[in-house]
C-alpha cells in the first residue's frame, strides 16, 4: 500500500529506564525525541514494522531477515530482569521480500531467532509503546559495499508498495563511538567530524556527499549505524522528504541521532 514512515534511532541499553535509571537525565533530549518519534509513528497508523539493526546476525556477503513464530526480547545482559517484550512476526512480508530480494539480485538469507537483539529492541521499545499488535520485520546489514546496501533498501521499497499494508522503517544504530576522552572506544576528532558530514548530508539530502565520505575518517569514528542508514535511505531516496532532526547528543561518548523522515 505505502511507506508511512521512516525514521532513525539510537539504541544504547542506558535509554532503558530500568538500566539507565540517574542516567536516562544526561541523556534526556534522546528519551524526549525518541517519545515524539513514537507519537509521529503511531499516529501513521502503521500495520508492518521493519527494524534494522546492526546487532543481529551480520553476514559478509547476504542480508539477513530473521523469520519466526514471534519474537521475545529482554535485557537480562543489561541486568534488567524485569524488562520483556514480545512482538508478531510479518510472515507474508518476509516470504514476499524473498521473491523481491531475487528479481534486486540482492543476496538474501533467511534465519529464525525468536530472541531480538538490543540493537531492534531497544528502539521497538519506546516505538511501539501503544502499537501492542503491530507485527515485524527484523533486518540485519551485510558487510558487501554501500551501493548494495541502497540496492537493498530499492528492493524493500518495491515490496513495499506492492503490499497491501501501511509499511514503517527505523534504522537503528548509533553514530561514532569514540566523541570524548571518556568514550568507550577511546577518543578521536574524528568521531565530531564522521557525525557532522552524517547529520549534514541527511539534512541537505545529500546521499552522494554521505558516499564520499572518507572511508578511512569511517573507520576512525567507530560507528554502528551508516549501512543501516543507507538501506533506510535505498527506500526513501526518489521520494519527496523532508528530514527532521528531532535529537542528537553524546554525552557518553557515543554519537545518538534520532530523525524523522517527512513526507510530502
Amino acid at each position: 500500500m505505502s511507506l508511512v514512515f521512516a525514521g532513525i534511532c539510537p539504541h544504547p541499553p542506558l535509554l532503558i529506564p530500568n538500566i539507565g535509571k540517574d542516567n536516562l537525565d544526561k541523556i534526556n533530549n534522546t528519551v524526549g525525541a525518541l517519545k515524539q518519534l513514537e507519537q509521529i509513528l503511531y499516529a501513521s497508523k502503521p500495520e508492518t514494522l521493519i527494524v534494522i539493526s546492526p546487532h543481529g546476525v551480520v553476514l559478509y556477503d547476504s542480508f539477513l531477515i530473521n523469520l519466526a513464530d514471534s519474537y521475545q526480547s529482554d535485557f537480562e545482559q543489561f541486568g534488567d530482569f524485569g524488562t520483556k517484550l514480545k512482538f508478531k512476526c510479518d510472515f507474508s512480508f518476509i516470504e514476499s521480500l524473498r521473491c523481491e530480494s531475487d528479481n534486486h539480485q540482492i543476496p538474501l538469507n533467511i534465519t529464525s531467532e525468536p530472541k531480538l537483539d538490543h540493537g531492534a529492541t531497544v528502539p521497538l521499545y519506546y516505538l511501539t509503546q501503544h502499537l501492542p499488535e503491530i507485527k515485524i520485520v527484523p533486518v540485519s546489514y551485510s558487510l558487501l559495499d554501500y551501493q548494495t546496501h541502497l540496492k537493498f533498501g530499492e528492493a524493500l521499497k518495491d515490496q513495499i508498495f506492492n503490499s497491501n499494508k501501511r509499511v514503517a522503517i527505523v534504522a537503528s544504530g548509533d553514530l561514532s563511538h569514540r566523541l570524548t576522552k571518556d568514550a568507550p572506544a577511546g577518543y578521536t576528532p574524528a568521531g565530531k567530524e564522521f557525525d557532522e558530514k552524517l547529520i549534514n548530508s541527511l539534512k541537505n539530502r545529500d546521499l552522494d556527499g554521505l558516499l564520499k565520505i572518507d572511508s578511512k575518517l569511517i573507520e576512525a569514528a567507530g560507528e554502528c549505524g551508516l549501512r543501516s542508514i543507507l538501506i533506510l535511505l535505498g527506500v526513501i531516496k526518489k521520494m519527496n522528504y523532508q528530514t527532521e532532526v528531532l535529537s542528537y547528543e553524546g554525552p557518553f561518548g557515543v554519537g545518538y541521532l534520532v530523525a524523522n523522515f517527512k513526507f510530502k
